[in-house]
C-alpha cells in the first residue's frame, strides 16, 4: 500500500474541468490531511459579509476600526458555514490556535476577531466562515479524477494577493497553461 503524502500547507487549485458551482475556480488552503480525510479553507471566495457586519452579529460591544470595517469575510466551504476560522501569520496568545506551518496559524476563538477589529491582531489574517471537508480517500479520488492540482502554499498568495487574483496567481506558479489540460490528463 502506498504511504499517504500529506497535503497540509498546500493549495488545492480547482482545474477548469471542475464544474461544481461552489468550487469552480477555487483555491483552497489545506489545513489538515491524513488517513482520516482532509480539511481546508477556500481562500478566494468572498461572502457578502464584512468584518463590521460579522461583529455586529456576534458582539455588539466591539467598535471596529474604520480601516478594518469593510474587510471581506470569505466563504471557506460548504460545511458548517456558521463556524469561523481565522487563518493568519504567526501570533501566539489566542484562546484556540494551531500552528499549521512555520509562520501560518489558524485560530477559531472569538478573541482574535476583537484584536483584528481594533488593529491589534496578526499582521495578516483571513477571516473565513465554513470549510471544505473530505472523508478518507475522497480527496485522493478527486485528484485522480483531475478535479484538483496542488502546489505548496505560498504566503504571498495566501495573505497579500487580492482575493479575485488568488486562483490565477496559484495557477501561474504551476508554470503550465491549465486551460490546455485535457480532462483526462495524467491517465494512460
Amino acid at each position: 500500500m502506498t504511504e499517504l503524502k500529506s497535503l497540509q500547507n498546500h493549495f488545492l487549485i480547482a482545474t477548469p474541468s471542475l464544474d461544481d458551482p461552489y468550487f469552480s475556480r477555487s483555491l483552497t488552503y489545506i489545513c489538515e490531511h491524513n488517513a482520516d480525510g482532509a480539511m481546508g479553507l477556500v481562500i478566494n471566495q468572498p461572502s457578502s459579509m464584512t468584518l463590521k457586519q460579522l461583529l455586529e452579529q456576534t458582539d455588539k460591544e466591539i467598535t471596529v476600526a474604520p480601516e478594518k470595517a469593510d474587510n471581506a469575510i470569505l466563504a471557506g466551504g460548504p460545511v458548517n458555514q456558521e463556524r469561523g476560522f481565522v487563518l493568519h501569520t504567526h501570533q501566539a496568545g489566542w484562546t484556540s490556535s494551531l500552528e499549521l506551518a512555520p509562520g501560518i496559524m489558524v485560530t477559531t476563538s472569538k478573541d482574535i476577531l476583537t484584536a483584528i477589529s481594533t488593529c491589534q491582531g496578526p499582521d495578516e489574517a483571513l477571516i473565513v466562515l465554513g470549510y471544505a471537508g473530505w472523508t478518507a480517500g475522497q480527496l485522493e479520488k478527486e485528484m485522480q479524477e483531475n478535479a484538483w492540482l496542488t502546489i505548496e502554499a505560498d504566503e504571498d498568495i495566501l495573505f497579500k494577493t487580492p482575493v479575485q487574483e488568488k486562483w490565477q496567481a496559484a495557477v501561474n506558479k504551476l508554470g503550465v497553461d491549465v486551460w490546455q489540460l485535457a480532462p483526462g490528463v495524467g491517465h494512460a
